[in-house]
């Protein structure tokens, strides 16, 4: 959610006099204050950056990346898919796909700016997550009209995502956890989970739908933790290795998802 302090003209504002946890983002130096998401923002970018993050062909994301490309100008979007280094520091040039959660509050004025600079600096995709009401997402891409998707319809970003990203996993938990996992099944080589249980069948025994699905839990619970900055220490991440009980791990994974800590381990 944002709102311009500044409406004409340039401004004097440069991302120099932005620190590292500034509420503000520029636009032609002109001051424009991010207030904290609402409960279902703030749901909804978790589900979000879980699916797209680990969609088998995305290298990198992050939430609230600020992109620069020069000292008047500094967009976050609430996602970035692709170049989102590891590193400190504003990012030059624009992500991809960006993704932008609306809901009570929105200036939709300047969303509709921040909208357009992303198009113009390079970004191909920006789609808008409407909470309100019955939920949809906009797709906008430069130079084609708005198309709208909802409940029940897919949402692909050619050359960003291998996937389909289904509307409902954007905002509905469940339904991002069920794409998120079918994701990492990908990346280890399945193509889902009937993959593995065909295997597990094949060869008379039923251990692979438990490791597949123990191996997407460890690296779920791994890429939320990056997702949110929480850094795991060598004994945390031999914990989460060691644990053979899914339901344990998916409960980790909620409680840094919605909390934004790592629970004591040991005690849980």
């Amino acid at each position: 959610m944002s709102r311009s302090l500044h409406t004409m003209g340039a401004g004097p504002f440069r991302t120099e006099q932005l620190g590292g946890k500034s509420r503000y983002e520029l636009s032609d130096g002109n001051a424009i204050f991010c207030s904290p998401s609402g409960g279902d923002g703030a749901r909804g970018v978790v589900a979000g950056g879980l699916v797209l993050d680990t969609d088998p062909d995305v290298e990198s994301s992050g939430f609230d990346a600020g992109f620069s490309p020069d000292a008047k100008n500094m967009r976050a979007p609430d996602i970035a898919v692709g170049n989102v280094p590891d590193r400190p520091g504003f990012v030059d040039g624009s992500p991809p796909l960006a993704v932008e959660y609306a809901s009570t509050g929105q200036d939709e004025a300047e969303l509709q700016t921040k909208i357009a600079e992303l198009l113009e600096r390079g970004t191909r995709w920006v789609w808008v997550v409407r909470l309100l009401g019955a939920r949809y997402v906009e797709v906008h891409e430069k130079g084609q009209p708005v198309r709208v998707r909802g409940v029940g319809d897919t949402l692909t970003a050619p050359g960003v995502l291998r996937n389909a990203v289904p509307v409902e996993a954007l905002f509905d938990r469940g339904v991002a956890q069920d794409v998120a996992l079918r994701n990492l099944l990908q990346r280890r080589g399945y193509e889902d989970l009937e993959d593995i249980r065909d295997e597990g069948r094949e060869e008379g025994r039923e251990e692979g739908r438990e490791e597949g699905a123990l191996i997407a839990a460890r690296e779920g619970l791994e890429k939320v933790c990056a997702a949110r900055g929480i850094p795991l220490t060598g004994a945390a991440r031999a914990r989460i290795a060691a644990c053979r009980d899914v339901v344990r791990l998916q409960s980790w994974l909620v409680t840094v998802a919605t909390d934004g800590h790592l629970p004591d381990l040991d005690a849980t």
